[in-house]
């Protein structure tokens, strides 16, 4: 006779096990693919903070590098709100002039940002004193079209513009800037019903950025002007 083979199954308490086990594998493993995914993506909205702060701050030094001076316009101006740039174009002889202004408001989504406005190309001197007029108006209480031209850089708590004269920073506020001339005529390069006011030697911007970004605290940028040389005490 021939003997007999003792064979045995996994019992129920066996397989329940198994599948606990692979239960758990499946779990860590998917919580493992789900946080690379959320480093990815914090990595990604992390490195498009750096990428928008970057462009901004080169823009603020292209707006300053551009400012002009004209005949009764004003080539800069800091009221505490904005910082309104009279600016030549971008490079095209019929682009003519344009008014770029900066700001910090708060947005839709509760955050206050620091903002870039641009008025387009200008050719005459309606347009400039209409642009210049709505820069001041988009940093205060802006509509639906001074919104279309707005381009937010960074979160920013706080900021602040300082001009070099004198041999010394002082607040923009402060700076005695302006005189007073004649009015008017028709195009830019004439003459306007406005004040002008002399381009500083450097201005600096002190920035407050919000916590949670990639770059947190205060950011100061300088800026100098050209081929020009203060005066010596």
């Amino acid at each position: 006779m021939a003997p007999t083979r003792n064979e045995r199954g996994f019992t129920l308490i066996e397989v329940l096990v198994a599948i606990a086990v692979m239960a758990l594998l499946a779990v860590l493993s998917w919580r493992g693919i789900d946080g690379l995914s959320r480093a990815r993506d914090q990595a990604r909205v992390r490195g498009d903070e750096v990428l928008a702060l970057q462009a901004g701050l080169a823009q603020w030094g292209v707006d300053l590098d551009a400012i002009t001076e004209r005949p009764r316009i004003k080539p800069i101006d800091w009221d505490g709100r904005a910082l309104r740039i009279t600016r030549r174009g971008n490079g095209d002889p019929t682009d003519g002039l344009r008014v770029a202004a900066w700001s910090r408001r708060t947005l839709a989504d509760g955050n206050s940002w620091w903002l870039r406005w641009d008025s387009g190309p200008l050719v005459s001197l309606a347009q400039w004193n209409q642009a210049w007029e709505q820069a001041a108006l988009w940093a205060q209480n802006p509509g639906e079209a001074e919104r279309l031209r707005e381009v937010p850089v960074a979160r920013a708590d706080n900021w602040q513009v300082f001009y070099y004269r004198n041999n010394a920073w002082s607040n923009a506020l402060s700076s005695d800037d302006s005189a007073s001339v004649p009015a008017v005529a028709q195009g830019i390069g004439t003459s306007a019903a406005t004040s002008v006011s002399t381009i500083p030697y450097g201005v600096r911007l002190v920035l407050s950025l919000s916590p949670g970004q990639a770059f947190a605290g205060n950011l100061t940028r300088d800026w100098v002007a050209p081929n020009v040389t203060p005066a010596q005490p």
